[in-house]
C-alpha cells in the first residue's frame, strides 16, 4: 500500500505500541480538500481514525505545527467548542517522515460548494451561517487559562507580530516581486489597531474548516487548528470575512479558496455575518475594515506559499495550477478595504 506521506508498515507498528485498543489499521487514504496539512482516513481494526501530518516539501518555519493542533483540540475537548476526540500524538519523524497525530473520526463533511448542501431551504442555510458565527464566538469565549492554554501564545503585541510573521513567510515563499504587496505592508503597519483583550484564536476559521452534518446542517467539529494561538479575536473574524463570497462578487469568484457555499440562497452576506457575531459575542467591530484588509494580506501570503509548493511539484491533489493568480487579487482587495475604511 503506497499513500503519499505515509509509511504504512511503520504506522501499523507505531499504533500497535501506542494505540493498541484501536486495532491494526487495514487502509489509509488521503481525504480530499486539504491545501495545507494533509489529512488521512485510517480504517480497520476497532475504530475509524483520522491522521494529520504536515505537507510534503517546502515546510516553512513555525508553520504546520502538529503539536500545536494536538494541544488545542485536547484542551477544547471538554468545552462547548466542538472538536474531534484527541487520540494520540507522535513527535518521532522516523515513523512516517514528520510529526503527526490521530483523532477520532467525526461524521460530517467539509462543505465548500453550494452543490454539497443539496436541496436546502433559505431558512436552513441562514441558520447555518448564524451557527458559524456562534461557534466562532464560542472559541473566543473560552477561558484559555482554565483549559490549560495560558502559555499558548502572547496576546500582547499580537497584530504587530502577525504582520512581521507573514512578511517573513512571504519572503521565504515569494515567486515574484510585487510592488503593491510592499505598499500594502506599509499601509497595514501604519494602521495597526490598539491592543485588544486576548482570546484563543483559530487562525483560519471558515465553513470548510468545520465538519458539517448534512442531515441537519449542524457543525459537528472545528478542525485545522494549525494556526491557532492567543491573540486578537477580530483577526479571526476578519479572515472569515476574507473567505466569504457575497452574491454578485465576481472578483471573489476568481479566488479558488473556500468555495462558493456562502452564495447559496439564505446565507447571510458578510455584513450580516459580522453583525450576528457582534450580537452573540458583544464585541466592538468598529475597526473591522482593517482586520478584513489584514485577512486578505494573510491569505495572499498563504496562497503564495501553496503556489510555491505547486511549482516545486510538492502539492498533493488537484486545483493548484490556478491558485497563484489569486495573489494579486487578494492584495488589491486589501488596498480597497483600507481605502474604504
Amino acid at each position: 500500500m503506497t499513500v503519499p506521506g505515509i509509511d504504512h508498515p511503520q504506522l501499523v507498528a507505531w499504533m500497535g505500541r501506542h494505540v493498541p485498543d484501536a486495532g491494526e489499521p487495514q487502509s489509509v487514504s488521503l481525504i480530499s480538500g486539504g491545501r495545507s496539512n494533509l489529512t488521512y482516513l485510517v480504517e480497520g481494526g476497532e475504530r475509524r481514525l483520522v491522521l494529520r501530518r504536515p505537507p510534503l516539501g517546502h515546510v516553512l518555519p513555525t508553520a504546520h505545527d502538529m503539536r500545536r493542533e494536538w494541544r488545542v483540540i485536547s484542551a477544547l475537548a471538554p468545552t462547548p467548542v466542538p472538536v474531534p476526540e484527541p487520540v494520540a500524538f507522535c513527535a518521532d519523524e522516523d515513523v512516517i517522515g514528520a510529526p503527526f497525530y490521530l483523532m477520532g473520526y467525526v461524521e460530517g463533511a467539509a462543505v465548500r460548494s453550494r452543490e454539497q448542501l443539496g436541496d436546502r431551504t433559505p431558512e436552513q442555510t441562514r441558520r447555518l451561517s448564524e451557527r458559524l458565527a456562534e461557534v466562532l464566538a464560542a472559541i473566543h469565549a473560552v477561558d484559555y487559562r482554565e483549559v490549560g492554554l495560558g502559555d499558548f501564545g502572547r496576546p500582547e503585541g499580537y497584530m504587530t507580530r502577525q504582520l512581521d510573521r507573514w512578511c517573513q513567510q512571504w519572503e521565504r515563499s515569494k515567486t515574484a516581486d510585487l510592488p503593491e504587496y510592499d505598499r500594502l505592508v506599509t499601509r497595514l503597519r501604519e494602521r495597526l489597531p490598539a491592543e485588544a483583550a486576548g482570546t484563543l484564536v483559530h487562525g483560519d476559521y471558515r465553513l470548510d474548516n468545520t465538519l458539517l452534518r448534512l442531515g441537519d446542517l449542524e457543525i459537528t467539529a472545528v478542525v485545522d487548528w494549525e494556526m491557532s494561538t492567543l491573540g486578537d479575536p477580530l483577526a479571526d473574524l476578519g479572515l472569515t470575512l476574507t473567505y466569504w463570497h457575497d452574491h454578485g462578487d465576481e472578483e471573489r469568484a476568481r479566488i479558488p479558496v473556500a468555495g462558493d457555499v456562502t452564495v447559496a440562497p439564505g446565507f447571510m452576506n458578510a455584513a450580516e455575518f459580522a453583525a450576528h457575531y457582534t450580537k452573540v459575542s458583544g464585541r466592538d467591530i468598529s475597526d473591522l475594515g482593517f482586520y478584513v484588509a489584514f485577512g486578505n494580506f494573510k491569505l495572499a501570503v498563504i496562497v503564495e506559499g501553496i503556489h510555491a509548493r505547486f511549482r516545486q511539484g510538492k502539492t498533493v491533489g488537484e486545483g493548484f495550477d490556478r491558485i497563484g493568480a489569486a495573489v494579486p487579487i487578494l492584495i488589491a482587495r486589501a488596498h480597497r478595504m483600507l481605502d474604504q475604511h
